[in-house]
């Protein structure tokens, strides 16, 4: 797993906190009224006990999911691009909900009857006065329904390691925190801060971009390195075909032509041997002829 994937998790449950204290407003309210007559040092060490909860909750949640992710998508993804894929789409996906996108209401739906069910459990923890009950309650609101609680998982189902899945959504509960442990004043200040910005929105469009360029980049940039690697094999396979069309009938030509020549080398070679013996005969016939005449002139 990557850093940025973590960073990715944790700014999604920062950013998207204003909307789970919509959800857990309620819950942390009565924690906090049924810790009332506990002391401000027991207090704080109760809220980091159920805190520590939620948190497990998660993870457990988490590894779940990357558990599934192991077992059922990555067999069917071993070899391919299909894993970095999959992975961009469901950024996208979690990124075009933290804009607005109402796509997993349903999904919370159907957990809030879960969550009901869990009711009569739910009831038993309070007054939260003891650290067991606290861990609890805590385990217990690990499973409210939230639809970026969900969105987390679909990426930890993409992890496809169950510890990375554990580690992801541990992280991306550390993000809400700070809005679920701030005082009135400073969550108020915190949902204006979030809300003026528009950093929720800001940061679901950067997770969809993040997305697409994990999902469409490596496509194109592999798709375009290899295509200029088939232009220079083409090319190198035309320039070796070019030399070797020039070079074979040079070689051939040259061969043929100095095949041509060398007969032609003998013959004419032979012709001034023969020239050559014949004008040595015709010099030894005037020498001797010249004997005789000086002979006779003598007698």
């Amino acid at each position: 797993m990557t850093t940025a994937l973590l960073v990715a998790a944790l700014l999604m449950g920062f950013f998207g906190s204003p909307h789970c204290l919509g959800m857990c407003g309620g819950l942390v309210t009565a924690f906090g009224l049924s810790m009332k007559d506990a002391s401000p040092a027991k207090r704080r060490a109760l809220v980091a006990t159920y805190h520590l909860g939620r948190l497990s909750s998660y993870a457990l949640l988490g590894l779940i999911a990357g558990l599934i992710g192991t077992t059922v998508l990555a067999p069917l993804m071993m070899g391919n691009s299909m894993p970095r894929i999959l992975l961009g789409l469901v950024l996208v996906f979690v990124g075009v909900t933290m804009l607005g996108a109402p796509f997993l209401n349903k999904l919370e739906r159907f957990g809030m009857r879960f969550w009901q069910y869990l009711s009569p459990l739910r009831q038993k923890v309070f007054p939260l006065n003891t650290f067991p009950r606290a861990l609890t309650a805590g385990l217990l609101w690990g499973f409210l329904p939230c639809g970026l609680v969900y969105g987390a998982l679909l990426i930890a189902v993409v992890a496809h390691n169950p510890l990375n899945g554990a580690a992801l959504m541990f992280v991306f509960g550390l993000g809400t925190i700070p809005m679920l442990v701030a005082t009135h004043e400073t969550v108020g200040w915190l949902r204006d801060k979030i809300g003026r910005f528009r950093l929720r929105q800001l940061n679901g469009a950067v997770m969809v971009i993040s997305g697409l360029a994990v999902a469409v980049v490596p496509m194109v940039m592999s798709s375009m390195h290899g295509g200029h690697d088939m232009s220079n094999m083409h090319g190198d396979h035309m320039q070796m075909s070019d030399s070797e069309m020039m070079d074979m009938p040079m070689d051939a030509d040259m061969d043929h032509s100095s095949h041509h020549m060398m007969p032609a080398d003998d013959t004419s070679h032979q012709g001034m041997d023969h020239s050559m013996h014949d004008m040595s005969d015709a010099s030894m016939d005037m020498n001797h002829h010249e004997h005789s005449e000086t002979m006779e002139h003598a007698q």
